[in-house]
């Protein structure tokens, strides 16, 4: 006996099997790692993280190390707002236009 069968797919079948790449998004560098200029801290979708002392912000809010240092997350305690900060290896440095200005006033001081 001969037995057809069914031609058609199910209504729902071409509308389903795809989805979009990843985008991974997230904390790549956490508290306390070391970092290097240019390394990516956070991967986001708009400032969930804001950008601290030597760190940089992309145009796709991505937060990126400016100096050599350690990761340090802050949180502030009214506003809930998070700041990520890059803790330098040597210390923080004084602009040279700022330092000699503070030159100047220190001399005037001793004076």
């Amino acid at each position: 006996m001969f037995r057809r069968w069914a031609t058609k797919k199910t209504a729902g079948s071409t509308k389903n099997g795809r989805d979009s790449l990843p985008k991974n998004l997230g904390v790549k560098k956490f508290g306390g790692e070391r970092v290097i200029p240019g390394n990516i801290i956070v991967r986001q979708r708009g400032t969930r993280f804001h950008p601290g002392n030597y760190v940089g912000i992309g145009k796709d809010h991505t937060l990126y190390a400016l100096k050599e240092g350690c990761v340090k997350f802050e949180r502030h305690k009214l506003s809930g707002r998070k700041w990520v900060h890059v803790e330098p290896k040597d210390g923080h440095e004084i602009h040279p236009a700022y330092a000699s200005a503070d030159a100047s006033l220190e001399m005037k001081t001793a004076a």
